[in-house]
């Protein structure tokens, strides 16, 4: 998850410059999917490789059905791996499926729920086979529409999609940002935005690996802080590991171990890494020698971060050894730009880190090949800021002032496709979940 600063110049510094706070969010582990397999695990589609194979979701019958029905459309349809196919009547006969019809309308396959006393039964059926391909009975908690209730829902989209492309979705998940001050959390399709801190100023909010906590930054008495939270009990306690002056974007390691944070006091901000779950010291990761380096980024392996420094004299992004050492140059200045490159994101695949780079006076979300070290412009209308990879390594969310106002984008990589997220204006800096609904 990026853990990034507000795309300014990067003299921070104590006088009020920031003003931090943090996020609550309830995720209990009694509220994910459930899933009993009657028949099958994945299958076996028959379509042209490459091409995104036609799925029909029927309409679900009975007392909260058509929300079933459009969840499922709609998460399949923002995966951006299959076509939802927009069919009419006429799909059922008295046998069964009218499995002619959906092959005219070019579906690979048809999804048949049925909403039940403890959940949904889903039935997949594989349109070229005309049969039955996969059953499976979903667990959903009450009551119906709930926010749990939902996520649930995204939880069986997100293995509907598995079981077409054999890449699980990201629906069941959820993004944190910053709006007036607080910090907010909308769920991947725009629904129930909701604020999850009181009124304040706060910034870099930043979810654990396994999603049951956040870290961030909050003004206290002894200047900016980090808090971890838990998110089970809603427990929360400062890390105390650098006490004073100003402590802000902190990131969980992969193995939920470590955070990562930026710490400065009169001249620069170095990076610091402290135990998560302890009380123990903070070892000094970068020497800046008065200059900043914030916002870090773990790679999936754990052993490397990428970070922003102004080191060279202007901020770029860089990347070392977890321990701080063999510090290189990512970036380097590339003719036409304003030499500002920062807030790096590494996907989940480890293979690009997503930043943001300004050129003629504006910012734009790229992304840096690590085998080749290419770069790619993925924006280009209005400024784009902040990037954050989704947990598939597809979808990217990020700022963008294109509307007029400041809102969050979700961008597929592949296909350039982009949807709006929030309506309300003024929001920065999103953090995206990883998968909150896990199906059993």
């Amino acid at each position: 998850m990026p853990h990034s600063l507000f795309p300014r110049p990067l003299a921070l510094r104590t006088a009020g410059a920031l003003a931090l706070a943090g996020a609550l969010l309830s995720v209990p582990g009694a509220l994910r999917a459930q899933d009993t397999t009657r028949q099958g695990v994945r299958i076996g589609l028959t379509y042209d490789p490459g091409s995104r194979p036609g799925i029909v979701v029927l309409a679900v019958p009975g007392l909260g059905g058509d929300s079933v029905t459009a969840i499922l459309r709609r998460d399949l349809d923002y995966g951006d791996r299959v076509t939802v196919v927009d069919a009419g009547d006429g799909l059922t006969t008295g046998s069964g499926l009218n499995y002619p019809l959906l092959a005219r309308l070019s579906a690979a396959a048809a999804v048949q729920a049925t909403l039940t006393a403890t959940g949904l039964h889903v039935a997949v059926h594989d349109v070229a086979q005309k049969r039955v391909a996969s059953v499976r009975d979903f667990t959903l908690p009450s009551p119906a529409l709930s926010p749990e209730w939902r996520l649930a829902v995204h939880a069986v989209s997100d293995e509907l999609e598995r079981m077409f492309t054999g890449t699980k979705g990201v629906a069941a998940t959820r993004i944190a940002y910053v709006q007036a001050g607080q910090v907010w959390v909308i769920d991947s399709d725009g629904a129930n935005a909701r604020a999850v801190t009181e009124r304040g100023s706060s910034l870099s909010p930043a979810w654990s690996r396994d999603g049951r906590r956040i870290a961030y930054s909050a003004f206290g008495d002894r200047g900016t802080q980090i808090v971890l939270r838990d998110l089970t009990t809603g427990s929360a306690r400062w890390l105390v590991a650098t006490a004073g002056g100003l402590n802000i974007t902190p990131v969980f390691s992969p193995d939920g171990g470590t955070i990562v944070y930026a710490h400065g006091e009169e001249e620069g901000t170095d990076l610091f890494a402290a135990p998560a779950l302890g009380t123990g010291a903070a070892r000094r990761l970068t020497v800046g020698r008065g200059t900043d380096n914030v916002s870090p980024s773990f790679s999936p392996d754990g052993r490397r971060i990428a970070f922003t420094s102004g080191r060279s004299g202007h901020p770029e992004v860089y990347i070392m050894d977890v321990d701080g050492t063999n510090a290189e140059l990512l970036t380097p200045f590339n003719f036409g730009d304003q030499s500002y490159r920062s807030n790096p994101d590494w996907s989940p695949d480890g293979r690009t880190i997503a930043f943001q780079s300004q050129i003629a006076g504006r910012f734009q979300v790229m992304t840096i090949n690590l085998r080749d070290r290419s770069i790619r412009q993925l924006t280009s209308e209005g400024s784009n800021e902040d990037p954050a990879w989704a947990p598939d390594g597809r979808h990217l969310v990020f700022t963008s002032n294109r509307s007029g106002t400041k809102q969050l984008y979700v961008l597929d990589v592949e296909s350039g496709r982009t949807r709006q997220l929030t309506r309300a204006g003024g929001v920065r800096l999103a953090a995206w979940s990883p998968s909150l609904s896990v199906a059993r």
